[in-house]
C-alpha cells in the first residue's frame, strides 16, 4: 500500500488535544526550508526545548518533533524565515485550534507590542499564511487569488467554505445526508459526510455494517449504529485517550494513527505513548528511508538520486510571479487610496458641506437617523451635497459619499483635509508593504540563483551530464551548443522553453540594448501603464498623429529599485518607431511618423483649463524631444533562446534575437490574413513543424501585428 502522506481531519483533531500541552512556551526561532517545512523553536518550562514541525509541500503535516530529528538549520534565511523572527521572537504560544473540520490547523502567538496567527493549510497544494491581529495576511508562502478566496498579502485572510463536520452532526441530520446519496454506504460516508476512505471504511467495520451496503438499502438502524460508531471515536477524541500506532509493511512505514484501527489489523505496528511522537517517528522514517523505503529497505545503498533542480527552479519562479503579483495589487491599492484624497480636493466645496451639514446637525442634537432622513429629503430636492450622500452610519460616526463613481468613507467628525490626509496616510502605509516585498522579492531571486548554481555544480560533478560527450545521442545538446551557433531552422526537434512575464498582455519589445519597452493595446492599457507602470525615470512616448498606443521605455521592472538611465540613442529610436508603428499612421497607410518623447513627469491627467481628457488620454506638459519622419515598420520572428516564442516590434531589435523573421510594413493583407502569411513562412522555414504550431500560431504572430493592413517586404 501506498504510504500515507498527509494528516486526516480526524488526525489533526487528536493531535490539536496535544499540542494544547505547550501552551506558554516561548518563541526561540523560525526556520523555513526549501521543501516548505517550517520549524519553529519553542521554549517550555516544562518540556524544555520544543521542536514544531510543519510542512506543507509533497507531505502535509504538524507535529512536535525530537531535537534528534530535526534537520539541521538552513543557510541563510528567506525573507518569510525573517519576518517569522521578527514578529514571533520572545512571543508566547498561546493555544492553537482546528478550523471545524478542515485539514486547517490555527497557532496563535502572543507579544506585548503585536499577536500574530499562523494558519497551516494542511490540503491540496498546502500554504501557510502568517495573520497579524486583524486578520490581514502579513506574508504566505504561496498567494491564492480564486474566485471564492483571497490569500495574498495586505487582504483579510478567508477561509475555505465550511464542510459538514461528521463528529458532531445529528442522527436527523446524519440521516438525511446519507439519504441524499445514490451509492453505496462506504462511499457515502467518505465524501458526503468528510470522513475520508480510511476512516469511512473503519465506521463501517466499527458498526458491523457491509461497506458495499447501497444506500437504498439501508434503514434507520443502520444509520443509528453508524452514528453511534462515529460518537464513539469523537467520544475518544475529546478524552485524549489515544493509543497511537505506526504501521508497517514490507520493512517501511505506511500509515501512522492516533488510535488502532480494525482496517490495519493485519498489519504489524508499534505502540507510543503519545500522537506526537508517532507522528514524529513515522515522518522521520517515512523521509529516512525517501518516501516509505524501497526495496533496498531504506539502507541507502542506491545512489543518490538526482535532485529535481527544475521543479525547484520553477517553484521559486513561481513565488516570483506571486510576489510581483502582490507588488502590483498594492500599487493599485496605493493608487486608489491617493486618488479618492485628490476627489475629496477637487470636491472640496461639496464634501465640506456635506460634513458641516453633519456636523452642525449633531452640535444641535440631532440623531443619526434624523441626519440620514434629512439628507434623503435634500437629494430628493436635487441638493447636489445630498445626493452625494449614500450611507450614514451613527455606529462608526461616518459619512459615506459617491464622486465620479468613487465611493469614499468619511470621518464625520473631522474636516476635508484630516479625511484626505488620511487617504494619503493609508497610501503611504501601503506602500511601505510594496517596499517590503520588494526585499522578498530580491531574496526569492537570490534563492533562485542559489538553486540554479546547485544544479551546475551537480551536473559539473556529475560529469556534466549534457556536454560535449551526449552530442548526437539524443540529449538535449545545449552544452555543446553554447559555444557555436545552432541551426535551429534546419534541428529536426526544437525543445519548447516557455514563459509568463507579467508585461506580455501588454505590447512589447526588448531594444537592442535590452530595455524593456511597453505600449498600449487600447485605451484600458494606456490607462493602466501611465497609472500603475510608468515610474519616474522612464520615458514617455506618443505619436503626433491622434490614436496611438501609449508608449514607455521602462528603466526598471515594478517589482525593482529605480535608479536613473542614461538610455542609449539606439534604445530611444527603436521606442519612437514602435510608437509610430502601432499608431494610427500604420492603419491609415502612411509609410511614416512623427512621434515625441517626455519625461514621466510631464504626463497628467488633469486637462487644460476648457479642456476635456477622453479615457486613455493625457496632457503633456513642457518641452518634447521629438523623432521626425520615423518609418512604419515592424518585424515578426521566433526566438529558440533562452525560452522559445513569437516577438515582434522594431526591426533593429528584433532581428538578432530570433532563429528566423519577417519584416512588414503597411499593406493591403488584412490583420489576421497578414498573420496567416506570416505562419506559412515560418512553416517553410522551419524542419520542426510541430514546433512552429505550438510556438508561433497565426494568432500568437497576429498580437505581434499593428492595426491595419500590412504586406510582408522581406
Amino acid at each position: 500500500m501506498e504510504p500515507k502522506r498527509e494528516l486526516s481531519s480526524i488526525d489533526l483533531r487528536a493531535l490539536v488535544t496535544e499540542l494544547g500541552r505547550y501552551t506558554g512556551a516561548k518563541v526561540d526561532k523560525a526556520y523555513l526550508y526549501p521543501e516548505s517545512l517550517l520549524r519553529l523553536k519553542l521554549r517550555d518550562f516544562d518540556h524544555g526545548r520544543v521542536e514544531l514541525l510543519i510542512e506543507v509541500d509533497e507531505c502535509k503535516r504538524a507535529h512536535v518533533a525530537d531535537a534528534e530529528h530535526v534537520p539541521d538549520a538552513p543557510g541563510r534565511p528567506p525573507n518569510f524565515a525573517k519576518m517569522l523572527r521578527n514578529r514571533l521572537s520572545g512571543a508566547d504560544f498561546v493555544g492553537v485550534e482546528q478550523y471545524e473540520f478542515d485539514r486547517i490547523l490555527t497557532f496563535d502567538f502572543e507579544r506585548g507590542d503585536e499577536d500574530t496567527r499562523i494558519v497551516a493549510e494542511l490540503f491540496g497544494q498546502g500554504n501557510v499564511a502568517v495573520l497579524d491581529e486583524t486578520g490581514e495576511v502579513v506574508q504566505a508562502l504561496s498567494t491564492v487569488r480564486l474566485k471564492s478566496r483571497t490569500v495574498a498579502p495586505g487582504a483579510q485572510y478567508e477561509y475555505p467554505s465550511s464542510r459538514l463536520n461528521p463528529l458532531d452532526v445529528s442522527l436527523d441530520a446524519f440521516s438525511r445526508r446519507m439519504d441524499e446519496s445514490d451509492t453505496d454506504v462506504v462511499r457515502t460516508l467518505a465524501t458526503q459526510l468528510n470522513l475520508g476512505g480510511l476512516y469511512a471504511e473503519e465506521v463501517c467495520s466499527r458498526a458491523g455494517v457491509e461497506k458495499t451496503l447501497a444506500i437504498a438499502d439501508a434503514d434507520e438502524s443502520v444509520y443509528r449504529d453508524l452514528h453511534n460508531a462515529i460518537a464513539r471515536i469523537d467520544e475518544r477524541l475529546r478524552s485524549g485517550e489515544f493509543d497511537p500506532r505506526v504501521y508497517e509493511e514490507d520493512g517501511r512505514v505506511v500509515d501512522v494513527t492516533p488510535f488502532p484501527l480494525a482496517e490495519r489489523e493485519d498489519l504489524p505496528s508499534e505502540g507510543f505513548d503519545s500522537f506526537n511522537a508517532a507522528l514524529d517517528e513515522y515522518f522521520y522514517r517515512f523521509d529516512r528511508d525517501g518516501g516509505g523505503g524501497g526495496e533496498d529497505g531504506g539502507t541507502g545503498a542506491t545512489e543518490p538520486e538526482k535532485p529535481d533542480f527544475e521543479a525547484e527552479i520553477a517553484k521559486q519562479k513561481r513565488i516570483i510571479e506571486q510576489q510581483e503579483s502582490a507588488i502590483e495589487d498594492f500599487e493599485a491599492e496605493a493608487e486608489r487610496e491617493r486618488e479618492r484624497a485628490e476627489l475629496l480636493y477637487a470636491n472640496y466645496d461639496l464634501v465640506d458641506e456635506v460634513l458641516s451639514t453633519v456636523q452642525s446637525a449633531r452640535e444641535d442634537g440631532l440623531g443619526w437617523d434624523a441626519i440620514a432622513e434629512t439628507l434623503a429629503e435634500g437629494a430628493e430636492r436635487d441638493i447636489p451635497a445630498a445626493e452625494a450622500v449614500e450611507d450614514v452610519d451613527g455606529s462608526e460616526g461616518t459619512v459615506t459619499v459617491r464622486i465620479d463613481d468613487t465611493t469614499i468613507e468619511l470621518d464625520a467628525t473631522a474636516g476635508v483635509e484630516v479625511n484626505a490626509d488620511r487617504l494619503y496616510q493609508e497610501a503611504k502605509r501601503i506602500e511601505e508593504k510594496k517596499a517590503g516585498a520588494r526585499e522578498a522579492i530580491e531574496s526569492t531571486r537570490e534563492d533562485l540563483a542559489a538553486v540554479r548554481e546547485r544544479k551546475a555544480e551537480w551536473e559539473a560533478a556529475d560529469g556534466a551530464p549534457g556536454a560535449a560527450e551526449e552530442e548526437g545521442k539524443g540529449g538535449d545538446e545545449d552544452a555543446d551548443e553554447a559555444d557555436r551557433e545552432i541551426d535551429w531552422l534546419s534541428r529536426s526537434s526544437i525543445p519548447i522553453r516557455t514563459t509568463d512575464d507579467w508585461y506580455e498582455r501588454f505590447r512589447w519589445f526588448r531594444t537592442s540594448d535590452d530595455f524593456l519597452v511597453i505600449g498600449g493595446r487600447n485605451a484600458d492599457q494606456n490607462e493602466e501603464l501611465v497609472k500603475k507602470y510608468m515610474d519616474k525615470h522612464d520615458r514617455f512616448f506618443h505619436t503626433q498623429a491622434h490614436g496611438g498606443p501609449v508608449t514607455l521605455l521602462k528603466a526598471s521592472g515594478p517589482s525593482e529599485p529605480s535608479e536613473p538611465v542614461d538610455f542609449p540613442e539606439t534604445s530611444l529610436e527603436e521606442a519612437a518607431q514602435f510608437a509610430v508603428s502601432y499608431s494610427s499612421d500604420w492603419k491609415d497607410g502612411r509609410g511614416a511618423g512623427d512621434a515625441y518623447m517626455v519625461e514621466p513627469d510631464q504626463v497628467s491627467k488633469t486637462p487644460e483649463s476648457g479642456e476635456f481628457l477622453e479615457k486613455g488620454g493625457f496632457a503633456i506638459r513642457g518641452d518634447r524631444t521629438y523623432f521626425e519622419d520615423v518609418p512604419c515598420r515592424v518585424a515578426v520572428g521566433v526566438q529558440c533562446e533562452p525560452v522559445t516564442q513569437v516577438i515582434g516590434g522594431p526591426p533593429s531589435a528584433i532581428r538578432d534575437r530570433v532563429a528566423t523573421s519577417v519584416e512588414l510594413e503597411p499593406g493591403m493583407y488584412a490583420q489576421n490574413d497578414a498573420a496567416m502569411m506570416v505562419y506559412r513562412e515560418f512553416k517553410q522555414r522551419f524542419a520542426d513543424q510541430s514546433f512552429v504550431r505550438k510556438v508561433a500560431s497565426a494568432d500568437l504572430i497576429q498580437e505581434f501585428l499593428p492595426p491595419g493592413g500590412s504586406e510582408i517586404i522581406g
